[in-house]
C-alpha cells in the first residue's frame, strides 16, 4: 500500500474519531494530510521506502492558539493510537522525527520557506531552494474545515511570481549551455574525465530545473526530481532522453598516458552524449519560443539568457547576474 493511502485509511479508522470524542470543539478546527518530508508524500514509494520513516502516521496541523490550548494532549492521544496498521508498523529514525503528529501551521511553513504567514517576499521565492517549496507543496490535506493551513498551500501553490520564474530560466539556461553545450567537450578534449562527469552532472540537474519551470511545477530532491517528471505535457520527451544520456560511459579512444592522443577528444560514445545534449538544448529553445522568452532559434543556449531576462519587469531582478538564481 502506498503512504499516501495507509495515512488516510489509518486517520480513518483511527484518527477520526480520537479527534471527534476527545477534542469535539476543536474537530472542525483541526487540519489533517500528510505533505512534507518523505517519498510517501509524492507516491514515489515502495518497498524499498518502508524501512525507515514509514507506516501508519499522518499530520495534524493547528493554529499557534489551538496549539497552546490542546497541543500537548492532542500528541499524547496521538501517541497511543496503534503502532501497527494493515501490517506495517512505523520504524522512525532520529532525523524522522516531527514529520508527523501535531504541528503548529506556523512551524511547518516556517519550516520550508522561512514565513509563517504564506506572505512570500521576492528574496524567498528567488532564493529558498526549489525543493522545499515542492515539500511545503506536495502531499494530501484530509480534511481542514478552518481553512488556515490550506490558505496557504494554496497560495504557494500559484506557483513563482512570473518574474522569479523567468529568471530561474534564464540562470538555467546559462549553466545548461557552460556545463553541457561548452565545458563537457572541452574537459573531454583535455582527458579530465571527472570534470567532464561533473559537467554533465550540472548539465541534467539544470535540464530537470528547467522543465519543470517550464511546466510550471516545483523541483523535488534531487533523487526525486527524474521521476517526478512523470505526466508532464511540456518537454514531456527530455525524461526518456536524460536517461539515456545517464547511462552513456564517458570513455576516450585512447587511455594510455603516454599515447599522444590522449588528450584528443575522440569520436566514440562521447559523440552520442553531445548529440543528446544538444538534441535537449534544441528541445528548449523550442519551448522558449512557445513560451514567448525568446525569438531566436540558436541551439546555443547561452545566446538566448539575455532576451530571457529582458522579460523580467522587476528592475532589482533583472539587475542579477544571469547564472544567479
Amino acid at each position: 500500500m502506498k503512504g499516501l493511502q495507509l495515512s488516510r485509511a489509518y486517520y480513518e479508522e483511527y484518527g477520526i474519531n480520537m479527534i471527534r470524542n476527545n477534542f469535539p470543539d476543536y474537530e472542525n478546527r483541526i487540519a489533517v494530510g500528510l505533505v512534507g518530508f518523505g517519498s510517501e508524500c509524492y507516491g514515489f514509494d515502495d518497498e524499498i521506502s518502508t524501512d525507515h520513516d514509514f507506516g501508519p502516521s499522518f499530520c495534524m496541523w493547528l493554529t499557534d492558539e489551538d496549539y497552546n490550548s490542546i497541543g500537548m494532549k492532542l500528541a499524547k492521544f496521538y501517541e497511543e493510537l496503534p503502532g501497527i496498521f494493515l501490517g506495517y508498523k512505523r520504524i522512525e529514525t532520529t532525523h524522522g522525527k516531527g514529520r508527523v503528529g501535531v504541528l503548529k501551521i506556523s512551524d511547518f511553513y516556517k519550516g520550508f520557506i522561512g514565513n509563517a504567514t504564506g506572505i512570500v517576499t521576492l528574496n524567498e521565492w528567488m532564493f529558498v531552494p526549489e525543493h522545499f517549496f515542492s515539500m511545503a507543496t506536495n502531499g494530501e490535506v484530509f480534511r481542514d474545515d478552518l481553512g488556515e493551513f490550506s490558505k496557504i498551500r494554496t497560495t504557494l501553490l500559484k506557483y513563482y511570481p512570473e518574474d522569479v520564474r523567468i529568471k530561474k530560466i534564464a540562470a538555467r539556461a546559462a549553466t545548461m549551455a557552460q556545463s553541457g553545450q561548452y565545458n563537457y567537450s572541452r574537459s573531454m578534449r583535455r582527458g579530465e574525465v571527472v570534470a567532464a562527469r561533473m559537467a554533465l552532472d550540472e548539465f541534467i540537474r539544470n535540464t530537470i530545473s528547467i522543465v519543470y519551470l517550464l511546466n510550471k511545477k516545483f523541483t523535488p530532491f534531487y533523487k526525486w526530481m527524474h521521476r517526478g517528471m512523470n505526466g508532464f505535457t511540456i518537454l514531456s520527451e527530455i525524461k526518456g532522453q536524460l536517461e539515456k544520456l545517464a547511462c552513456l560511459p564517458i570513455q576516450l579512444d585512447s587511455w594510455e598516458e603516454n599515447d599522444p592522443m590522449y588528450f584528443q577528444y575522440k569520436l566514440n560514445m562521447n559523440d552520442k552524449i553531445v548529440e543528446l545534449i544538444e538534441s535537449i538544448c534544441n528541445s528548449v529553445v523550442e519551448e522558449l519560443n512557445n513560451q514567448n522568452l525568446t525569438d531566436k532559434k540558436d541551439s546555443f543556449l547561452e545566446n538566448h539568457t539575455f532576451s530571457i531576462m529582458s522579460h523580467i519587469k522587476n528592475e532589482q531582478i533583472r539587475a542579477m547576474h544571469v547564472m544567479r538564481g
